[in-house]
């Protein structure tokens, strides 16, 4: 056997360096991707849209979810989550004129997204897609694109284009509001600095290993980093975890959490975890194995936990949050024996309809 084929054959080899890419991708976007962001922007911002729609499946979605949040947040205009089904199989046609719709895909190769994206425009929508890939049908048939530079991704759990495509969008909501995005500059260093802890998310991983679900938690900027998370320890695991909005999760939810139940909390630093602080009281309460991830000092209130950077702006802290749980994801999967380059039953471009 070869040295290359030797090297193939490592579970989780691909993943793993994808996820080590990451500091550098987000480089990449803030040297060579932001003017033309700041440029498309512009121009968009020129045509003062009044409202924002956005469309995604998978991990895209929660990209798209994170972008809903800055576009209500940072700018004011309403913004929503689209049902594709009604365009592509309702045949729906609302009026859209002067609004925007956001598509965001890592392979711009989705029939649905493509579809809906094609409709949108036709009925007077502003169109971005916002993918790994500039020659994609979806970046075709929108008006504007914007290109993520993550590179070629191999693993079939995204991790590096997620991350690039919550910088992008946050860019280009900096942008719209005429911001320089001074936020995000300090990101490829504390993304460097996240990763090299993976022997902290290698421990964490033994709490799970033998598992049977996990809920994951939070709020405001946070939440989306939860779906994400439950995505990638779904996909790659096999064990069912529950993502909640933490105000979700104490309208009913909570009843199933008990004392062994594992909870992973996201607790934002800012006003995001401040509205988390009665759901953590409340898993304190019922002795749930808690662990958290943000600040230093949430993590020692905890069962156990990863603290991340302090002194970061929350807007931006998702980019960070998700990295050890992307780790964790690889670490528990490995741990059970599994190779989380290739989960059972995926494929990298899903053709929906």
């Amino acid at each position: 056997m070869s040295d290359q084929q030797t090297v193939s054959s490592v579970p989780g080899r691909i993943m793993a360096a994808e996820m080590a890419e990451q500091p550098a991708v987000l480089q990449r976007i803030l040297d060579e991707g932001a003017p033309k962001i700041r440029e498309i922007a512009a121009e968009i911002a020129a045509r003062n849209p009044r409202f924002v729609l956005l469309t995604a499946r998978g991990t895209s979605d929660n990209a798209a979810l994170y972008a809903k949040y800055l576009i209500e947040v940072l700018l004011g205009k309403p913004a929503g989550l689209t049902s594709m089904s009604t365009t592509t199989a309702y045949g729906a046609r609302p009026d859209l004129t002067d609004c925007l719709v956001i598509t965001v895909s890592q392979s711009g190769g989705s029939p649905d997204l493509v579809a809906s994206t094609k409709a949108a425009r036709e009925a007077g929508a502003i169109t971005l897609a916002v993918t790994n890939n500039a020659g994609s049908p979806l970046a075709e048939v929108s008006e504007f694109h914007i290109d993520v530079l993550a590179g070629p991704e191999k693993a079939l759990p995204a991790t590096k284009t997620y991350t690039a495509e919550l910088l992008a969008l946050y860019l280009f909501v900096e942008g719209l509001r005429g911001g320089d995005g001074s936020a995000a500059k300090d990101l490829p260093e504390l993304a460097a600095a996240v990763l090299a802890r993976q022997p902290e998310v290698k421990a964490l991983a033994e709490r799970y290993r033998f598992a049977q679900r996990l809920v994951i938690t939070s709020r405001g900027f946070g939440y989306p980093t939860a779906r994400e998370a439950a995505l990638k320890l779904m996909e790659t695991t096999y064990i069912p975890a529950s993502p909640f909005s933490g105000a979700d999760l104490l309208h009913g939810p909570l009843a199933m959490v008990d004392n062994v139940s594992p909870v992973i909390a996201i607790v934002p630093d800012g006003k995001g975890g401040e509205a988390l602080q009665p759901v953590l009281d409340r898993l304190r309460g019922r002795g749930a194995d808690l662990v958290v991830v943000g600040q230093q000092a949430q993590v020692e209130a905890a069962s156990a936990g990863f603290a991340l950077p302090p002194g970061v702006p929350e807007e931006v802290q998702p980019i960070l949050e998700i990295l050890p749980l992307q780790q964790l994801a690889y670490e528990v999967t490995i741990a059970r024996g599994q190779d989380p380059d290739a989960p059972r039953a995926l494929a990298k471009v899903t053709e929906t309809h």
